[in-house]
């Protein structure tokens, strides 16, 4: 099975389970893996060059995916508008549903997501935090990503099971050695990770089904 993972702190605890879970030599060879940013990644799964991966929300209704993603139920800390002297929006190319959302909320100024936007925030960068304008407007968490998948889905669903049932503690030595690489402190990125959820239920459907709705009219400006 070939995974397509976003190469963002965000999907870390995931990743660590998928090394545990995949427990045996012979399953994680099973198992390849295709790093990138969220525009690479809903790309490889449109061409079929993985199979299952977290893409953007908004391209989501287009394949069959899980009740597993990528939530934020306010500040999330990693997804900004930064504003400038510009009457205008400037994307971030490595994004598809930030920049819909930055769209939708009405904001002007660049946008700025992943590890980058989080190092921005910890040196002391302002910014308007989408996910937390999201829940001011809807009262609703925002969903970023959702696990999706062009085939293999009865090994997706069996795959996750376990990863809902508990939280998984990330060991010491990998949040040293991701926190090192982002220029951050393993601290620092702790702290960061209590924002992010990974379970959609009723409140997150919502969300996307509202999101979805509303991110119509602009998906021609992010093709």
């Amino acid at each position: 099975m070939i995974f397509g993972s976003i190469s963002y702190l965000n999907l870390l605890p995931f990743q660590v389970y998928l090394k545990k879970y995949l427990n045996s030599t012979q399953q994680k060879q099973m198992l390849k893996w295709h790093k990138g940013v969220p525009a690479s990644i809903n790309k490889k799964l449109k061409k079929a060059k993985v199979n299952s991966a977290f893409i953007s929300i908004v391209y989501a209704k287009n394949f069959s995916c899980v009740d597993l993603g990528i939530v934020a139920n306010g500040a999330v800390f990693s997804v900004f508008v930064i504003p400038n002297q510009k009457e205008s929006l400037e994307f971030d190319t490595s994004s598809a549903s930030s920049n819909i959302l930055a769209k939708i909320l009405g904001l002007k100024g660049e946008v700025i997501i992943g590890d980058r936007a989080l190092k921005y925030y910890l040196e002391g960068g302002a910014g308007i935090d989408l996910s937390f304008e999201w829940k001011k407007r809807f009262n609703l968490p925002f969903v970023f990503a959702r696990l999706c998948y062009n085939k293999k889905g009865k090994k997706i669903k069996k795959l996750i099971k376990n990863f809902k049932a508990r939280s998984w503690k990330i060991p010491y030595y990998i949040l040293k050695k991701e926190a090192k690489e982002r220029g951050i402190t393993p601290k620092e990125l702790k702290w960061y990770l209590q924002f992010i959820n990974y379970e959609i239920n009723y409140k997150e459907k919502k969300s996307i089904k509202i999101f979805q709705k509303k991110a119509k009219r602009f998906l021609k400006e992010i093709k």
